[in-house]
């Protein structure tokens, strides 16, 4: 290679680095609302595509009973939906952010995981867990970063 191929080869290329896709898990919790406004701010700053995320958990004990359990978490996920969209409504012409939502169904980790994998995503941001018994079996947001798959933040 000559000298002006090998300079060129290193010169930094403009609108390819940063992340494409940030991922974030919203669950309805205080936390998790706070990530997502976390991950939009960054979403917005880096021009990245925002994937919000909902996993619908499979309860397979309230399905044997006849629970409703489909029912309830696809009204969980429209609730959300709607969150998000008033969100965005509020600051239309301010802030612009380019978002999607998707459900995956199944643990909120193993859901999390595939949604990554799936939607390609460059980072996971997630709530910190307000469940106690998170610190003895571990949370979603450790599971995630022992995955060491994608760089992980987890909001307060």
């Amino acid at each position: 290679m000559t000298e002006p191929e090998q300079q060129h080869s290193h010169q930094f290329e403009r609108g390819t680095d940063g992340p494409r896709v940030i991922l974030v898990g919203v669950d309805g919790s205080d936390s998790s609302f706070r990530a997502a406004a976390y991950a939009g701010g960054l979403a917005r700053r880096q021009h990245a595509l925002l994937a919000v995320v909902y996993v619908q958990p499979m309860l397979v004990a309230g399905a044997s009973l006849g629970a409703p359990v489909a029912e309830a978490t696809d009204e969980v996920a429209e609730d959300l939906v709607a969150h998000i969209r008033e969100a965005t409504e509020r600051v239309k012409g301010i802030f612009e952010v380019r978002w999607e939502f998707h459900t995956f169904r199944g643990d909120p980790f193993n859901g999390l995981r595939k949604a990554a994998d799936d939607l390609k995503a460059d980072a996971v941001v997630v709530g910190a867990s307000e469940q106690a018994g998170h610190r003895f079996v571990g949370s979603v947001a450790i599971r995630l970063v022992k995955a060491g798959r994608w760089p992980v933040t987890v909001v307060p």
